[in-house]
């Protein structure tokens, strides 16, 4: 008399639960692919700038690529206040600021993607 033999994958719930890990798997691969590493820091993809909160001088780095160039560009001075977009609540100190600081640095912010100067005017003012 033979033993009918078990699917493993008969229990509905048994079933989703595999299904389940599989596809979690399956998205933690595709981020991991999607990423990209420069220099020990990973990215969502290259241009596009994160903060980072725990390094000692720079509030936030990006990986700027411009043609085949890449380059890991750390910019920001951390704990800044006052930055962030303009908003039409801004005070006249804060308008004068902004104006100052694209003035300044408006030689660096034109050499474009590879310039820390250009993502600071593009992120924080």
């Amino acid at each position: 008399m033979d033993t009918p033999r078990r699917n493993p994958n008969g229990n509905p719930a048994r079933r989703f639960i595999t299904d389940l890990t599989n596809k979690v798997l399956f998205d933690e691969a595709v981020e991991l692919f999607k990423s990209i590493v420069v220099s020990g820091e990973r990215f969502s993809g290259y241009n596009k700038p994160k903060r980072t909160p725990t390094h000692s001088k720079k509030s936030h780095v990006v990986a700027a690529k411009d043609g085949s160039k890449t380059r890991l560009i750390r910019f920001g001075q951390q704990g800044v206040s006052g930055e962030g977009k303009s908003s039409p609540s801004d005070s006249a100190s804060d308008r004068a600021r902004r104006k100052s600081f694209k003035a300044r640095h408006a030689k660096n912010i034109n050499r474009g993607k590879m310039s820390a100067a250009y993502w600071a005017d593009k992120v924080k003012w």
